[in-house]
């Protein structure tokens, strides 16, 4: 269980303190999904990076199984069991998408047939990408599905995903969905958190925190919290490119 109290975030600008999140307390149940949703600017991403150890609070403390973490490096996060997949995913030059997996897993002699295995977990054709570099020819939406393969691979107690959805087409969007429906659903043992603003993703949380202003303003189950949401700032629907199949004009 992840457990945030009165967590305060600050940032200086012109001398002056910015809070950026103001006296946060949250419980993350183990054994769940939970999407954390928001209006931009709102704090959810940098609650986000506080959890994984990227940023640390101003003030606060963070427990991860009754273990205060809350000065620890993202690093000893990471050996405690809290996985981190970034925003933007990480370029590794010279690095192939197999040694990745292996690192994920703590496995140097882990076969190239059973890292296929979390590749295809996610949508990728293992033969076309087990041996390929992680740089720049591949492209937003396979960078993010390879770093999620990494996560499934690292099997964390927590898995903390930052917006998976940015950068990444209508084709791809479909298939996260489905790779995170189907870690909802074998989530026995872990737990983890989405932040997003994607109607889609709010669909399969289990629960649904709402955080605006840097507070939360209100935390429940998607049948309570959904329908409060939809249509407003704190859910955007996915991308209308769909619409074009329809036979309209325009």
């Amino acid at each position: 269980m992840l457990e945030l109290k009165n967590i305060v975030y600050q940032v200086e600008e012109n001398g002056e303190g910015i809070g950026i999140l103001n006296d946060v307390s949250l419980v993350i149940p183990d054994g769940k999904l939970t999407v954390i949703t928001g209006p931009n600017g709102g704090g959810k991403s940098t609650l986000a990076r506080i959890i994984a150890g990227v940023v640390k609070p101003t003030s606060g403390k963070i427990f991860f199984n009754g273990q205060d973490i809350t000065d620890m490096s993202i690093t000893d996060r990471a050996r405690l069991g809290i996985g981190f997949a970034f925003q933007q995913p990480v370029r590794f030059k010279g690095i192939r998408v197999v040694d990745l997996i292996r690192l994920a897993k703590g496995e140097k002699k882990l076969s190239s047939s059973d890292a296929c295995k979390y590749l295809a977990a996610v949508g990728l054709c293992a033969k076309d990408y087990i041996n390929r570099e992680v740089n720049s020819s591949l492209s937003g939406g396979e960078l993010k599905r390879i770093e999620i393969a990494t996560v499934l691979a690292k099997k964390s107690a927590l898995s903390v995903f930052d917006e998976p959805e940015a950068g990444i087409d209508l084709w791809s969007f479909q298939n996260l969905i489905e790779v995170f429906d189907g870690m909802r659903k074998n989530i026995e043992g872990s737990s983890i958190i989405i932040i997003s603003h994607q109607e889609r993703i709010l669909q399969i949380a289990d629960e649904i925190v709402l955080v605006k202003e840097g507070k939360i303003d209100c935390q429940g189950t998607c049948d309570e919290i959904l329908p409060k949401l939809v249509g407003t700032e704190s859910a955007v629907k996915s991308c209308g490119v769909i619409d074009l199949w329809k036979g309209g004009d325009n």
